[in-house]
């Protein structure tokens, strides 16, 4: 009886075992011109809100179960999205091919200030930002301050004779997608993807929203043009990260 007792214990420890091995995914990204690996690819779950950068030789793991989709960026090529399979977690590694976009740079032309020497005419000829972020000790959130942003008191009555605020359109109409922001809050591999980018992808594709609408968002939550225009995709994160706690707030 306790030899049959071990026996059932140790498979079941076994199929736990597999099943366990079976909820990470593994494989290589590659350059489709040329099969060379890519390093430094952004690839994350869009389902399960996990993500990770491949390696040196182009490798990498996530959480993944079968049909969770993975989303994969990298600068100069184009996104793509591959569907998790039965097959892909029964072989394994899985070679995915990133093609190269081709992009026309325009010209850009820089215009420096010019200086007369003279103080009182420099200062006037000098642009002022009068856009910027400051915080209260003890809160966790940042603020933008500036002509642009209006005042606490015109957003609590804005939001209080506007009921029907556009902001019900985004954030109410997806509630699911809105709560995947504090996943990728939460999560550090997200966090540290999003700090080297500004496309805004990663986190359309995440939210499901478009950039204008991200836009949007941002408008309607009293952020300037020149943060969203300036923003990296972390910031960006964590303003609608706080827009949307705002409107769950307002909507009790």
């Amino acid at each position: 009886m306790r030899l049959l007792f071990t026996l059932t214990a140790s498979l079941a420890l076994s199929f736990y075992g597999f099943a366990q091995e079976q909820d990470i995914v593994t494989g290589k990204v590659l350059n489709a011109a040329n099969d060379l690996p890519l390093e430094s690819v952004h690839i994350v779950n869009l389902n399960q809100v996990k993500g990770t950068t491949s390696s040196e030789d182009g490798d990498f793991e996530l959480p993944a179960t079968v049909n969770d989709t993975l989303y994969f960026s990298y600068l100069g090529f184009r996104t793509i999205k591959v569907r998790v399979t039965n097959d892909w977690l029964k072989y394994g590694v899985v070679k995915v091919k990133m093609t190269e976009l081709g992009i026309a740079l325009e010209e850009v032309v820089v215009k420096p200030i010019q200086l007369t020497g003279y103080l009182e005419i420099d200062v006037k000829n000098i642009p002022i930002y009068e856009n910027y972020r400051y915080s209260i000790s003890g809160l966790d959130a940042s603020y933008e301050g500036g002509n642009t942003s209006p005042s606490a008191a015109t957003k609590l009555i804005g939001a209080i004779f506007n009921p029907a605020d556009a902001l019900y359109n985004q954030f109410g109409a997806k509630p699911r997608q809105m709560k995947k922001l504090r996943q990728m809050k939460d999560d550090d591999e997200i966090r540290n993807l999003l700090k080297s980018k500004y496309d805004r992808q990663t986190l359309a594709a995440v939210l499901q929203i478009t950039n204008v609408e991200i836009d949007e968002i941002l408008a309607r939550c009293n952020y300037s043009k020149s943060f969203m225009r300036s923003a990296n995709d972390l910031q960006i994160l964590d303003a609608l990260s706080g827009c949307y706690e705002e409107f769950r707030v307002l909507k009790r």
